[in-house]
């Protein structure tokens, strides 16, 4: 079953108006985790336009039908914390659940948790 990265591109970081203002944080977190997550048959990746969690940016959701779904933040768009994010997606994909144990969690996402939302029911 495909685990899906969605990854908020409009995300700015503190600060971000002092750089070069070329890309959001989003967007280059998002060119990070794409690219790592290149090639996967697992993992899919796709770009929203906000998250809605501004404070906590750089967002990103882990998601796939009947599994425990997460969202993360806090990220500094930098390749370190997309290989994580792609590693842990890879685990997610992996588990029945969507659970995976927090001792083969990437150093990279601990402490970056947001929320975890339980399945959507199947039946009405």
């Amino acid at each position: 079953m495909t685990t899906w990265i969605t990854i908020c591109d409009t995300c700015k970081r503190d600060g971000w108006e002092t750089g070069d203002m070329v890309q959001t944080d989003g967007e280059r977190m998002a060119d990070m985790i794409e690219t790592a997550a290149t090639g996967l048959s697992e993992v899919k990746t796709r770009r929203v336009s906000c998250l809605m969690g501004c404070k906590k940016a750089c967002n990103i959701t882990i998601q796939a039908q009947g599994k425990l779904n997460y969202t993360l933040g806090e990220f500094e768009p930098v390749t370190d914390a997309a290989s994580g994010i792609v590693a842990y997606a890879i685990a997610h994909a992996q588990s029945e659940t969507g659970r995976v144990p927090y001792r083969d969690w990437p150093e990279a996402i601990k402490g970056h948790f947001v929320t975890r939302h339980p399945p959507l029911p199947t039946d009405e």
